[in-house]
């Protein structure tokens, strides 16, 4: 009688894999970033949105204004939240302090008083 010199190759069912979901910082402190651009993509709360930033459904953070990246630190209670925000000049601190130096407004308006 004739054996199989080989043993017939069975499947496995344990070999597929799903693709990464690119999570993560897409931009760092001090980089230039538009209206609407993508900061950070992540799964649940680990950065909080900060000033000048939004927060998508997916827990993505968006920049509301053009300017640049900030990270900073605030102690709520006993634990400590970390804030992504958009500063507009580069040597701006966040969070900025609002009792000295007052109310950050930006209107988004175009000046036609310039000459062009």
């Amino acid at each position: 009688v004739r054996h199989a010199t080989k043993r017939g190759g069975g499947t496995t069912s344990n070999n597929r894999s799903s693709p990464g979901q690119r999570l993560g910082l897409k931009l760092f402190s001090d980089q230039w970033a538009e209206a609407g651009n993508i900061i950070l993509r992540q799964r649940g709360t680990q950065f909080h949105a900060g000033q000048n930033v939004y927060m998508g459904k997916d827990h993505t953070l968006h920049a509301e204004i053009p300017g640049f990246v900030r990270f900073y630190r605030v102690q709520k209670g006993r634990r400590e939240r970390r804030y992504i925000g958009i500063a507009r000049e580069r040597g701006e601190k966040l969070p900025r302090d609002e009792a000295t130096r007052g109310r950050e407004r930006f209107f988004g308006l175009v000046n036609h008083a310039e000459p062009a």
